[in-house]
């Protein structure tokens, strides 16, 4: 991956000397290294600013034990921005169970440890302590879901908001294209930052008298809102629900108010977010000049893995409207989606065919959910997204547009482009979405062009109440997806496998549940390779289902599971072929009372205790292959 230094924008004095430049006026502290790419969030945010004039440097993975790496661009004019990374930083170090991971894809040849835990409050700090009175704002995936008081699920306890323990001036969330060009402005104009308190997009911390008259003087409820304060979801679960259920639903740039939540003596203020990048505005974004590679100074510790995910993607559009409760882009993203214009995607398509090592294939094109290209309905752009409706529960909203023809019409262009061979769908197909079509012609083209032997698709569970509490849709729509799936592919002579995402533990899953989904995947001949255990992250739905042991839309009762032995033993029964988890699935089947289970008949998990070590007492017959490859997609339908 040669690629020229000089097109790179500063992470050294010697770049900066190069360009002329004696100071800069932003810079950039990230807790990735530095990939130029439209994927990345500090690549878009500099290179942005750079679009508007501004000096900007970027400080990638500074060593964060002393100031020395900090201060290596020297002091910036108008402030410092902070991201974490594109993933939270304790997701980043650790697994679901709370192990820490080997290995990092975001950092140079994907080893760990270049980063903190907390990697925006340790950043943050360590900024005060080299530049006093400087501007500080955070952004990013961490900060964004961290802007109220919220469950941290490695301490186990409900943790202030990022903005009081990083002590930064203005905290940015979502997307953040909008807010940052506006402060930046408003910056350089020469305004502080302590005045800046009405940029949507952005949360700040006041004290009462900072609060000003509007607050005093505005009703309340019709133009902001008070929340429980960190004080009382910390100790009161009740009122963590309830806190949680009024940030859900003011996420919304149209109908969206003002948040408020009590922090001691002092406020979280959040601002309405920020208003849709509308269709010009996005094809400028990816416009950019990005060079589409980790920076040259990472050649020689093997690059940065994560780049071979997304090199040769593109991104068609922002936003998702599915609703999971695991998912914590309502949060970030927004549901109203946001697109690119096709001529914008076929540029950048063309611009991939002139990399050296481009092969001819497109790994994707698409979104949080790639066929969500437009938006849900026509109310939803004037109005907002709807508070107490989701646009696909039961079945989907009566308002909801369902067309896929624009998307198709989309690839069939990029397929014509006489240099790319294949163009595949990989960021993921809403299935019942795409069963509420009543034309089948994208069905049909994604089988034909757009999977490689495997579409992987996302289930999550199979029973009722688990996926009742996860906001996926009921299994029946599932099973008739699979069954079109093969009869499609029967019709165009392909043999393609469906490889379903599944999730155990989640809140909701009990014994019984998880047994339902191992009789699902016993009658379907299948046995996932990988589970994912639920993982409960800042900002979902689900992770405050998860703490309160309540649903926050209802205030019912959920159960949820927490002790590693139970973890443990869902996850096995999702396993059950997997010798290694006998005894857990054994466990598991006696402690739900399912010992029906036990035995040998066609309907039965595994065999029983005495007679199964009888049968690995006996020599194997060499030779003789199992019927069926652990592993092998699903051949249902």
């Amino acid at each position: 991956m040669a690629t020229n230094k000089g097109l790179f924008l500063p992470i050294s004095k010697a770049d900066m000397a190069e360009r002329g430049w004696e100071q800069l006026d932003f810079l950039l502290v990230s807790g990735d290294a530095y990939v130029d790419h439209p994927s990345f969030g500090h690549a878009i945010i500099s290179r942005l600013l750079e679009s508007q004039g501004y000096k900007i440097g970027i400080i990638p993975q500074p060593d964060w034990h002393d100031v020395k790496d900090f201060k290596v661009l020297g002091r910036p004019r108008l402030g410092v921005f902070i991201a974490s990374g594109v993933i939270d930083s304790m997701v980043n170090h650790y697994t679901a169970s709370k192990k820490p991971r080997r290995d990092d894809a975001y950092s140079p040849g994907g080893n760990a440890g270049h980063r903190p835990d907390r990697a925006v409050i340790v950043y943050a700090n360590r900024v005060r302590e080299a530049f006093k009175n400087v501007p500080v704002i955070l952004g990013g995936i961490e900060a964004s879901l961290r802007r109220f008081a919220h469950y941290d699920y490695w301490d186990n306890t409900v943790r202030r908001s990022v903005l009081v323990d990083s002590k930064a001036d203005l905290l940015i969330y979502g997307m953040g294209e909008k807010p940052v060009l506006e402060l930046a402005a408003r910056l350089a104009a020469g305004e502080s930052i302590r005045n800046i308190r009405d940029l949507r997009g952005t949360v700040y911390l006041a004290s009462d008298a900072e609060l000003g008259e509007y607050f005093k003087t505005e009703e309340r409820g019709q133009t902001w809102i008070l929340t429980p304060s960190y004080e009382a979801v910390k100790d009161e679960r009740h009122q963590y629900a309830a806190a949680f259920k009024l940030q859900y639903d003011e996420q919304d740039p149209i109908r969206g108010r003002t948040l408020v939540q009590p922090h001691g003596e002092r406020y979280v203020v959040q601002n309405p977010p920020a208003l849709p990048l509308n269709v010009a505005e996005m094809d400028r974004v990816y416009a950019l000049p990005f060079q589409r590679a980790y920076h040259p100074v990472y050649q020689s510790q093997g690059g940065v893995p994560a780049i071979r995910e997304v090199e040769f993607s593109i991104t068609s559009h922002r936003g998702c409207y599915g609703a999971c409760s695991f998912c914590a882009l309502h949060f970030h993203q927004g549901r109203i989606i946001q697109k690119r214009s096709q001529s914008s995607i076929l540029n950048e398509a063309k611009k991939l065919t002139w990399l050296d090592n481009f092969k001819g294939y497109i790994h994707d094109v698409g979104g949080p959910t790639a066929n969500f290209r437009n938006p849900a309905c026509q109310i939803q752009l004037k109005s907002g997204a709807c508070k107490e409706k989701q646009c696909l529960e039961n079945g989907g909203c009566r308002n909801l547009i369902v067309d896929h023809s624009e998307y198709l019409e989309l690839l069939r262009k990029l397929r014509a482009i006489p240099e790319i061979k294949k163009v595949f769908i990989r960021s993921g197909i809403r299935y019942d979405y795409l069963m509420l079509d009543k034309n089948d012609d994208f069905f049909k083209e994604l089988c034909e062009h757009h999977i490689s032997g495997q579409l992987k698709v996302a289930p999550e569970h199979v029973a009722e109440r688990v996926l009742r509490r996860m906001g996926k849709p009921e299994r029946l729509v599932y099973d008739r997806f699979v069954k079109k799936f093969y009869e499609i592919n029967r019709e165009l002579g392909k043999e393609q496998y469906l490889v379903p995402y599944l999730v155990s533990s989640h809140p909701g899953s009990d014994l019984e549940a998880a047994i339902e989904l191992a009789e699902y995947l016993r009658d379907i001949h299948y046995t996932p390779e990988q589970v994912q255990d639920f993982y409960p992250t800042p900002g979902s739905l689900s992770t405050c289902m998860f703490y309160t042991g309540l649903d926050p839309r209802t205030m019912e009762n959920v159960y949820v599971p927490r002790s590693p032995k139970e973890k443990a033993m869902q996850r096995a029964l999702l396993q059950y072929r997997n010798p290694a988890n006998y005894d857990l699935v054994y466990e598991a089947l006696h402690t739900a009372g399912r010992n029906d289970l036990i035995g040998f008949g066609p309907h039965c998990l595994i065999a029983p205790r005495r007679r199964r070590a009888d049968h690995l007492a006996r020599p194997s017959r060499p030779g003789k292959p199992s019927r069926r490859p652990k592993g092998s997609p699903n051949r249902t339908g």
